[in-house]
């Protein structure tokens, strides 16, 4: 479990098909590796990996073939060429974001980037032939003033339609300047994973709605014809 707050940047190094190493910046290093133990659980950009080996400048991680489907770890000429690090939260440890899972839904595209007095305002939405996925695993998720996770950093919905095609974002200058947000281009991809809270509750309504229906279809008629007079 995480809360979206990133500790500082890194980088993929593919080893295998499945396998990375994830290479980390000096001072983003200076802050993971030293309570970094074999088994632990780092997100990269915003994908929860278990470090398998712990070398000097970073940790090896596998990458199942889900989790490549579902994010950009294998893509990256789409995305930035920084990835975002967080350790993993500790009892106790301060939840400054929102509770981040690291099991990412699927992949958002960059269209519109505005700096305002105050904040950078970005936009996402599909990407080009990616709008099924879109549709299936984020679309429902999209509330306005809710949260989500873009590239692992807990951000706030600022705006979104109602269908949930796009959703725009407010980005303070801090979160902006210490993130791999700066490097993105318009067009490139990014890893979202939508708010776990929202996903219980649709659960739990869903599994409502089914029970309702099946106590609706009780009737005098299908108890007479199982039998019961």
């Amino acid at each position: 479990m995480f809360t979206g707050i990133i500790q500082g940047l890194g980088q993929i190094n593919a080893l295998s098909q499945n396998r990375v190493l994830v290479h980390l910046l000096p001072d983003t290093a200076q802050k993971i590796l030293p309570d970094l133990e074999l088994g632990d659980s780092v997100a990269v950009d915003g994908v929860c990996l278990t470090a398998e080996e712990i070398a000097s400048e970073g940790f090896i991680a596998s990458v199942s073939p889900e989790t490549l489907q579902r994010s950009t770890l294998e893509k990256a000429s789409q995305s930035s060429s920084y990835v975002n690090i967080e350790s993993s939260l500790r009892a106790g440890g301060k939840i400054g974001g929102h509770f981040v899972s690291g099991h990412v839904d699927g992949i958002g595209s960059l269209v519109k980037s505005v700096i305002t007095q105050n904040s950078w305002e970005l936009t996402f939405s599909a990407p080009k032939g990616l709008t099924e996925q879109w549709q299936q695993y984020l679309s429902r998720f999209l509330v306005s003033k809710g949260s989500i996770a873009v590239n692992g950093i807990s951000l706030t919905i600022a705006d979104c339609d109602d269908q949930g095609n796009w959703f725009k974002v407010a980005v303070i200058p801090v979160t902006y300047g210490e993130t791999n947000l700066n490097y993105l281009k318009i067009g490139d991809w990014v890893n979202l994973e939508g708010d776990i809270l929202g996903k219980y509750v649709e659960k739990l309504l869903g599994d409502r709605d089914q029970r309702s229906s099946r106590h609706q279809e009780i009737s005098l008629a299908f108890l007479s014809e199982n039998g019961y007079s």
